[in-house]
């Protein structure tokens, strides 16, 4: 008999129905005629219960041999349960084990584990109900974010790992070389000779898939990456990882507007899909880890993002009865304690700050009239501050040369990108999300190293 989800059985099992699971023994407890097992299988938060008599055949040998994280299948017949809290247990008529469990040396007892300790357990970590939980809603995550782009005919396309440019700007990059490190060669004034590397010039782990992006949304229209990003940023935080993934939208014939129209549409729909699809994770989150995590998700979705400019947020916050640790002046970057104050304290919604000055944004982004800043946009959540980046690309071919002239880089390392302005140039925007931050923002989770199977960070990368 085909296995089923844990999960249906739960939901939708009836009295008398045979069933069979496959899974792990999360716990054992003998009684004198029979024994009590809880199987999961990672298809949800709850496990389910199998009742073993006595007269089972091999009984006494089995239960020797099944212990915690022992891997089994069960057949058998689904019966009312006389313990709390669950409908339906399984009475087996046939129980198979796959691999058993060394009961002295397995790490995952029954008792409560540290983040910090399951975290050097990274291969087993994923059986224990918070990890289960978090991978789950990222999985449902996921899949709403490729269902909301799908829906409204955006084209998903798979930008380049390596990459031979910055995008960013930041110089974070990890370098990517078939060089042998112990023979690096050389040019005569001792600098590297990249042109004998493998791709003949300098190469890196790519930040961001938005420049090229921008390429296919050129001939698409409406494009977005998903896919995994790298930063070699020293930072041993709870808040940074050197590999995370990115959502990355990019249209053509959009402005600024429908680029902020887009990304409030975007963040309603995810956490509406999560919380439908996954209502007793999020619950377990909100009991558990995070008491707002409800409030939080019902405060995005039901609440009409705010907007204002830069300009008038600096005022706003130039006002505010508080002290920042941080100055505020026009043309400072806000800090987190800024964004957080705006959204969290005063607006008590998400809101969209657009219109940065020109100074603190990257090259690509459109300079507004006033020549002091860009039609660029950020849209700060309660809780966390900046969960959305983006803005409108820089369509005119002589305002861009300009402007990459002005941050001191070189245009022939981005012809292709001046190209999109020379032929059939149009206006068109975009956005960045790191799924990551959005994971942890959605679960409450204390660390981002939590929210993803195998975290990379500076000194970590096991598993």
């Amino acid at each position: 008999m085909e296995a089923q989800r844990i999960v249906d059985i739960l939901r939708n099992g009836q009295l008398d129905d045979t069933a069979t699971i496959q899974g792990w023994v999360r716990t054992k407890r003998e009684l004198k005629n029979f024994a009590f097992m809880e199987i999961n299988d990672g298809s949800a938060m709850a496990n389910l219960q199998v009742v073993v008599d006595a007269d089972f055949p091999d009984y006494e040998a089995l239960l020797k041999r099944i212990t915690t994280g022992t891997s089994i299948e069960v057949t058998g017949t689904l019966i009312p349960s006389q313990g709390k809290g669950q409908r339906i247990e399984l009475k087996p008529t046939n129980l198979q084990i796959y691999g058993e469990s060394d009961p002295e040396t397995y790490p995952l007892q029954k008792k409560r584990h540290s983040f910090e300790f399951l975290r050097e357990i990274g291969h087993l970590r994923a059986r224990t109900n918070t990890l289960g939980a978090v991978f789950r809603v990222r999985n449902a995550c996921a899949a709403a974010i490729h269902q909301f782009f799908q829906e409204r005919d955006f084209l998903w396309v798979h930008t380049p790992l390596i990459t031979a440019s910055d995008c960013e700007g930041a110089g974070e990059l990890f370098n990517v070389t078939n060089f042998d490190l112990k023979q690096v060669p050389r040019q005569e004034n001792g600098e590297v000779d990249y042109s004998q590397d493998f791709f003949g010039k300098r190469a890196y782990l790519t930040v961001s898939g938005q420049l090229e992006a921008e390429v296919m949304a050129m001939s698409f229209k409406n494009v977005y990456t998903f896919g995994p990003t790298f930063r070699a940023e020293n930072s041993n935080t709870s808040r940074h990882l050197a590999e995370f993934w990115m959502i990355e939208p990019e249209m053509a014939f959009c402005n600024l507007v429908g680029d902020m129209d887009l990304a409030e549409a975007f963040l309603k729909y995810i956490f509406q899909s999560v919380r439908d699809r996954c209502p007793e994770d999020m619950e377990f989150f909100n009991k558990r880890i995070d008491k707002t995590v409800l409030a939080t998700a019902d405060n995005i979705i039901n609440n009409q993002f705010e907007r204002i400019t830069y300009t008038e947020a600096i005022e706003l916050l130039k006002k505010a009865k508080k002290k920042f640790e941080f100055p505020v002046d026009w043309g400072v970057d806000l800090q987190s304690e800024h964004e957080r104050y705006l959204a969290e304290e005063l607006f008590k919604k998400p809101v969209i700050v657009c219109d940065y000055p020109k100074d603190i944004k990257a090259f690509y982004m459109r300079l507004n009239d006033d020549g002091k800043t860009v039609a660029a946009m950020d849209v700060l959540a309660p809780k966390i501050g900046e969960i959305i980046g983006g803005s409108q690309r820089e369509e005119r071919l002589d305002v861009l040369e300009k402007r990459i002239d002005e941050m001191g880089m070189p245009q022939e390392e981005l012809w292709w990108y001046l190209d999109l302005r020379r032929y059939g140039t149009v206006p068109h925007a975009g956005f960045g999300l790191g799924f990551e931050r959005l994971v942890q923002f959605m679960t409450g989770m204390g660390n981002i190293r939590d929210v993803i199977p195998f975290p990379r960070a500076p000194l970590s990368a096991d598993f």
